[in-house]
């Protein structure tokens, strides 16, 4: 796990319900204990400060760290698609994207990511395709100054197929299956219990692996999938066991992130959603992914 996927972890997942400020040597505690060395946090910090991600607050003498209203807002579009808090029902249309682009290749390469971590696929040179439309699409697009239309439409044809040509379904049911093995196997070690240090690591690692699911999947509806679709499976049982350590890995994270015993308390934004110990999601998302 590299320290700056970890941060969006940590501050999706936490910080934002908590006040959205943080201290640097609390994040390089908490990262510490994910087998991240100091260095790599700082420098993750610093970057996504620059990115416009983070931006500095001294709070009582300690340097830390808030989330830009930027950065809130897909974090909260994160959290939904993570924890799939508002499954819409399909309407049966896909939204269709045209895109002209003539940025260099680094902008090139942040818009294709972008697109498929939104949950779009290339259909043709220049043409994506999704099931629904993202309420981030415009804002992706016109960071990188790409010139684009958009429409929804029926496909004419059958939509499974269209969905196959897509995205790779069989690839993305073996990961979904081998993700849920993996949940199992870690099921013997909540049932002997853990520290609430065990229980942020095993969290952490547990949401970092599931968050790759927003790039692999759109959250196509079941009218185009599989009838064994295992993919409703691997989101209950991931769910299931984020919620039994969340409460654990908040102790951890608190320990971690209190304020000097002489500092003020945290700043909170006006417009952060009160912290919850239920799992429930923040307004309601994604990175991004949040971005990786």
């Amino acid at each position: 796990m590299q320290a700056r996927s970890a941060l969006f972890d940590v501050y999706g997942d936490h910080v934002t319900r908590a006040g959205g400020w943080a201290p640097v040597a609390g994040l390089v505690k908490a990262l510490s204990a994910l087998g991240i060395a100091p260095p790599a946090t700082r420098t993750a910090v610093s970057r996504m400060a620059r990115e416009g991600w983070l931006e500095p607050v001294e709070l009582g003498g300690q340097r830390g760290y808030s989330a830009t209203a930027v950065a809130r807002r897909h974090l909260q579009e994160a959290h939904r698609r993570i924890y799939r808090s508002q499954r819409a029902q399909w309407d049966g249309t896909w939204d269709v994207v045209t895109i002209s682009h003539h940025g260099s290749r680094a902008s090139r390469n942040r818009l294709v990511a972008s697109l498929g971590y939104l949950g779009y696929a290339a259909l043709a040179p220049g043409v994506w395709v999704a099931p629904r439309r993202s309420a981030e699409l415009a804002e992706r697009l016109g960071a990188e100054h790409a010139q684009w239309h958009a429409f929804t439409g029926t496909f004419d044809g059958v939509d499974h197929d269209l969905a196959a040509r897509l995205w790779d379904l069989e690839s993305l049911a073996d990961q979904y299956r081998a993700f849920t093995g993996r949940l199992a196997a870690d099921r013997e070690l909540l049932e002997a219990g853990v520290s609430a240090q065990e229980a942020f690591v095993m969290r952490s690692r547990t949401v970092h692996q599931w968050r790759k699911f927003l790039f692999l999947d759109p959250g196509l509806p079941a009218a185009v999938l599989p009838a064994d679709w295992p993919g409703e499976e691997a989101a209950h049982r991931f769910a299931e066991t984020a919620a039994h350590l969340r409460r654990p890995a908040e102790v951890f994270l608190e320990e971690c992130l209190a304020p000097h015993p002489h500092s003020s308390p945290p700043p909170r934004h006006p417009h952060a959603a009160p912290a919850s110990r239920s799992g429930a999601p923040l307004n309601h998302h994604s990175q991004g992914v949040v971005p990786s």
